[in-house]
């Protein structure tokens, strides 16, 4: 957790009202005591108006508050939608990140602003994602992040089946199915593959350096071409 959000998640806890030992709130951060007691510290020292001292608790002054965020509906609804949209068809990790947003966002709305959460009717239905693709995900994008090369099997549409070895550089999601842009090293190209037809994925400590012809950004480069001169054919 970034200790930006750590020191988010320390306010939200005290906001409760009552005593909150260092204990406690280690515990629920999942960091040391050492951790909290700076963290409060700190917190103190910025301002926000926290009570107590190390070995007895903590508690938050009353008419403390966050400054509301104002959203008008469609906002909110646009808020709503892309948190259940990932939700639905993100990882693991990035589920959980989109419930902690929301969550984040409904503890500073004001009530009235709040009470539009729920009458938000857009959904996504995430019928179509497994545990195994969102396990995928999780792996591919933090390999991703890190530049590390990934191994995997993949099957074709035809039915062909190989073994690549990519250097992954991005996630899109069409709707459908989620497909990862990579460098691949068997064919020494550029190639798109869904991630539900992988196995055996695995992310190896070998990490790639981006190299000039080989990036994201040439990636794209090349599909807007390939897109351009299908329109100029139509």
């Amino acid at each position: 957790m970034r200790r930006a959000d750590r020191l988010f998640r320390i306010v939200q806890l005290l906001r409760a009202g009552r005593l909150q030992t260092a204990r406690h709130l280690a515990e629920k951060l999942q960091v040391s005591h050492r951790t909290i007691y700076r963290d409060v510290q700190d917190l103190q020292l910025s301002g926000v108006p926290i009570t107590g001292e190390a070995g007895v608790g903590y508690t938050l002054r009353r008419d403390f508050d966050i400054p509301p965020l104002m959203f008008d509906r469609e906002e909110i609804a646009a808020l709503v939608l892309g948190a259940r949209m990932v939700q639905a068809w993100g990882g693991n990790q990035l589920t959980e990140a989109a419930n902690r947003a929301l969550r984040k966002i409904e503890a500073v709305l004001p009530s009235d602003l709040r009470e539009r959460i729920d009458e938000v009717l857009l959904y996504a239905p995430g019928f179509r994602s497994t545990p195994e693709i969102r396990s995928r995900l999780d792996s591919l994008h933090t390999a991703a992040q890190e530049r590390r090369i990934v191994l995997f099997a993949y099957s074709r549409e035809d039915g062909a089946q190989s073994i690549r070895k990519v250097h992954p550089l991005a996630l899109y999601y069409w709707g459908g199915a989620w497909t990862l842009a990579a460098w691949c090293e068997l064919r020494n190209d550029f190639r798109s593959f869904r991630v539900d037809r992988m196995e055996h994925l695995e992310s190896l400590a070998e990490v790639f350096t981006p190299k000039a012809g080989q990036m994201l950004s040439d990636f794209l480069r090349r599909v807007r071409a390939e897109q351009e001169g299908k329109k100029d054919l139509s």
